[in-house]
């Protein structure tokens, strides 16, 4: 039986960005219930008090979307008793042990090459988009298992805001949430206490100048662009939301309507 939790955030050392995705509203008037559907930064640091926290939740399963490279930096999930954990890679704007290897050194120079004059947001608009149009399999696999037996769930990735954050869109677009609200729900990953944290390897003076910091920003924001750019590549490429999930992530309506009835009021 699903356990109902409080909607309220609870403070938790080790874990950034937790929260509870229920009371979303969707366009024909239900809400995503709460205790369904969780959302949260990587749970390698989380401590015993986050852990028996999260192990409350009464949780079926685990969707990491870390890659290797983040698994090694981070490390890997606190284990939670009788919850199944799921890894589906997914596709990063930061991507790769050589990229934050320049971001804890704070190789200014390389850091400037990559991702001043716009090209840190191009960075991320091009990665919403290729989650969308080229990780299918993956979202399927995750709407397939949600609506089968798989709730509750957390999701996440290292921050919570990019991959987790576009498989979170994804599942309320099945869902039939509303787009103001998904993307409203997104935008909170940008509040300062839920952003990653960076673990640097440089100086103070090398690592955290205002100028490096700057650059770091467009990676660590959460901006309707970006979630957007998700969105227009579904219609760019399938031209609706419904041909997205009927086609693009083989996710028939009957399928669609079992997730509903889990996860909606």
């Amino acid at each position: 039986m699903t356990q109902q939790v409080p909607s309220t955030e609870p403070e938790l050392a080790g874990v950034r960005n937790f929260r509870d995705v229920g009371g979303l509203p969707t366009v024909d008037g239900r809400r995503v219930r709460h205790g369904v559907l969780f959302r949260s930064g990587h749970l390698a640091h989380a401590t015993e008090e986050d852990a028996a926290f999260l192990a409350s939740l009464g949780l079926h399963t685990i969707f990491d979307f870390r890659n290797a490279a983040d698994q090694k930096l981070e490390g890997p999930d606190v284990e939670l008793p009788g919850v199944r954990n799921v890894n589906l890679p997914l596709s990063d704007p930061a991507d790769g042990a050589e990229f934050w290897k320049m971001v804890r050194d704070g190789d200014l120079d390389q850091l400037r090459a990559i991702l001043s004059d716009g090209k840190g947001a191009a960075r991320m608009t091009a990665s919403y988009r290729t989650m969308v149009k080229h990780r299918t399999a993956e979202h399927s696999r995750v709407l397939h298992a949600l609506a089968d037996d798989s709730v509750p769930a957390l999701m996440h990735c290292a921050a919570g805001k990019d991959r987790a954050g576009v498989s979170v869109a994804v599942t309320l677009l099945a869902l039939g949430v509303e787009r103001e609200a998904i993307v409203a729900d997104y935008l909170e990953s940008g509040a300062k206490h839920r952003r990653y944290k960076v673990r640097r390897s440089g100086s103070a003076e090398t690592a955290y100048t205002p100028e490096v910091m700057e650059l770091l920003d467009p990676l660590f924001d959460a901006r309707a662009e970006y979630l957007q750019a998700a969105f227009a590549s579904i219609e760019e490429t399938w031209g609706d939301v419904d041909t997205y999930l009927t086609r693009g992530l083989q996710f028939a309506p009957e399928a669609r309507e079992r997730l509903r009835e889990r996860l909606l009021d």
